[in-house]
């Protein structure tokens, strides 16, 4: 596909921007009808995939509001997943077996994919991520019989309550999502930071996401991390608390990934820009404060959370009532889905989490990260779309630079090795 034909021309686009000030559409952001037939999508339709999160509501949104239909693709499908493991099986057969073309996904899910870690019998299936969806905004909760603890960032005193736990011949259990997703990531990084072994000290468990808060109520785990609305239904059913926001861990992390299988995307580039600008002005709509009501309601649906309203503003709009009767306001961990280039997918990032998936068994170490990553972070096409749509603010660099954690741990992306080596608490590095 040449250059002339991928991009809108200049005329295109003053025209788009006119128009869309007129109609009062966010700047940037281009109408539908101005699409030239040379750059119509080549499909009108993508089955994209999603679990019963907040996060994932670009997506909702784009397919309520009609976003996606606006670019070109009226046909596309946003389906309910009922787990991690049910969205890597349905990428693997793609649509043209059934499944799905791409998803609302655990950002490290498509390399552990592209990888054949997590396949049936280790083949693999070339993934892409074509943006992130959102900074921050999942949590880590306990049980309510360590109410009496309030436990927070520090797990410390977490670790003398679950040694009495196993010392009476009691099983003690920390949930999360997937083997090797953010969620997983999560909480080994707040155990081990906390001098508890994620392996050895506490079994670690794997429970989908709209699971969590039965399971905990019949006791199956003392903790487990997820994003919401989980959390604060916990909460809210007095099961358990929430110790502490993931954004409390490492502040602006990355989360959920907008991923499609490679193959869909290298034949179909133009419905790719098409998607990807759909999802781009869903996360923009997203990200302002006096549309936080009305992204919950919407969510709150049934074909797409199925969970009560209540248990999903708040913490939307930035109240954070953690259960301990500490509550913030106006919460600086609020999910972010534009704001802080919240949509960019930085290969830094990326990077980072490969890295925990080496300290943790997943990855050997020996593997070329900097060419994998070349291969499945299309950030390039990001950049395209973003162009496209009129953003100004664009990331200046793949990586973001060093970050820092909350326990005073740097991850330096020039020098993961280091990082590496600062941990205690590891299987490898």
């Amino acid at each position: 596909m040449s250059d002339q034909n991928s991009k809108f021309s200049r005329r295109q686009f003053l025209k788009a921007a006119a128009v869309s000030a007129a109609a009062g559409l966010m700047p940037g952001l281009l109408p539908r009808p101005l699409y030239a037939a040379a750059d119509a999508p080549e499909t009108t339709k993508a089955i994209l995939g999603f679990i019963a999160l907040t996060d994932a509501a670009p997506l909702i949104v784009a397919k309520e509001k009609g976003m996606f239909a606006k670019y070109g693709m009226p046909d596309v499908e946003v389906v309910k997943q009922a787990s991690w493991g049910t969205t890597r099986d349905n990428l693997v057969l793609g649509s043209q077996g059934n499944g799905i073309d791409g998803a609302h996904i655990l950002t490290p899910m498509p390399y552990l994919i592209s990888t054949g870690k997590v396949t049936q019998n280790n083949v693999p299936t070339p993934m892409y991520i074509l943006a992130r969806l959102n900074l921050a905004g999942q949590c880590i909760s306990v049980g309510a019989e360590y109410l009496d603890l309030k436990i927070g960032l520090d797990a410390k005193p977490f670790k003398t309550a679950l040694e009495a736990k196993k010392a009476s011949g009691k099983a003690v259990k920390a949930a999360m999502t997937f083997p090797g997703g953010t969620h997983d990531l999560w909480i080994r990084y707040w155990l081990a930071a906390g001098g508890i072994d994620p392996d050895k000290d506490i079994e670690t468990i794997v429970v989908p996401p709209p699971q969590m808060v039965a399971n905990m109520k019949v006791g199956t785990m003392d903790c487990f991390c997820v994003c919401e609305p989980w959390n604060e239904q916990l909460k809210n059913q007095k099961i358990g608390y929430t110790a502490l926001t993931t954004g409390e861990l490492w502040n602006g992390h990355p989360e959920k990934a907008f991923a499609m299988r490679a193959d869909w995307v290298d034949k179909n580039p133009k419905a790719t820009q098409a998607l990807l600008l759909a999802v781009m002005e869903a996360q923009q709509w997203c990200d302002k404060p006096e549309n936080r009501e009305e992204m919950a309601k919407i969510v709150s649906k049934r074909q797409w959370i199925n969970a009560p309203f209540e248990d999903i503003v708040a913490r939307m709009k930035g109240t954070f009532d953690y259960g301990t009767g500490k509550v913030v306001e106006n919460s600086p961990f609020i999910m972010k889905y534009w704001a802080d280039h919240a949509s960019y997918p930085y290969q830094s990032h990326d990077l980072w989490f490969l890295t925990e998936n080496v300290r943790w068994g997943k990855f050997d170490g020996s593997e070329d990260f900097k060419a994998l990553i070349a291969k499945v972070n299309r950030e390039d096409l990001w950049r395209q779309a973003a162009t496209t749509a009129g953003v100004t603010s664009l990331p200046a660099s793949p990586s973001r630079g060093p970050e820092k954690f909350f326990d005073g741990k740097v991850f330096d992306p020039a020098n993961p090795a280091a990082y590496l080596a600062s941990l205690d608490i590891k299987r490898k590095g």
